[in-house]
């Protein structure tokens, strides 16, 4: 581990010398991760981007993207774009990046069964903004909207994510 890393502990995210409350899986942490199952996947995952709503928060970075409309998060085994970002219209299931809640409106990406993506393996594992605290999300890593940009504003591509077996 190096300093910059950050690790999900019990007692929340360990990022600079903070820890910050955040919320899992409501599956759990699991070695095994399912689309659909609800669990964070254990292990060391990289932020490989940054997505947030121009129309609602400024750029934590100069490297985060703006999320439009039409963006969508494929999590559809049968896509050949499983788990990738795509565009509406989208004949597959997908997630919709730009939702009418806050909980999209900043997300960090992980590599979590990203590039080559194994079908069912598990999809859209982000960090992103909780709905309150200690409120489980679908897989993700959530934190309060303050800690979220606080940790965005320090990362970089390739900061690691690590999530060890409790």
């Amino acid at each position: 581990m190096t300093p910059f890393d950050m690790v999900v502990t019990p007692k929340g995210l360990r990022f600079h010398g903070r820890t910050l409350p955040c919320s899992l899986g409501k599956g759990g942490l699991t070695h095994d991760k399912k689309e659909g199952d609800g669990a964070t996947p254990i292990g060391v995952l990289e932020i490989v981007g940054m997505l947030y709503r121009a129309d609602r928060i400024t750029a934590p970075t100069p490297w985060a993207e703006a999320i439009g409309p039409r963006d969508l998060w494929s999590d559809d085994g049968a896509d050949s774009d499983y788990n990738q970002w795509v565009l509406a219209p989208h004949p597959y299931s997908h997630e919709h990046l730009r939702r009418a809640d806050p909980l999209y409106d900043l997300v960090l990406i992980t590599d979590w069964n990203w590039r080559d993506a194994v079908p069912g393996r598990g999809s859209a594992i982000f960090m992103h903004q909780w709905r309150r605290p200690g409120y489980p999300t679908e897989g993700c890593v959530a934190l309060s909207r303050e800690n979220l940009r606080w940790v965005a504003e320090r990362i970089t591509p390739g900061t690691r994510l690590i999530i060890p077996s409790a």
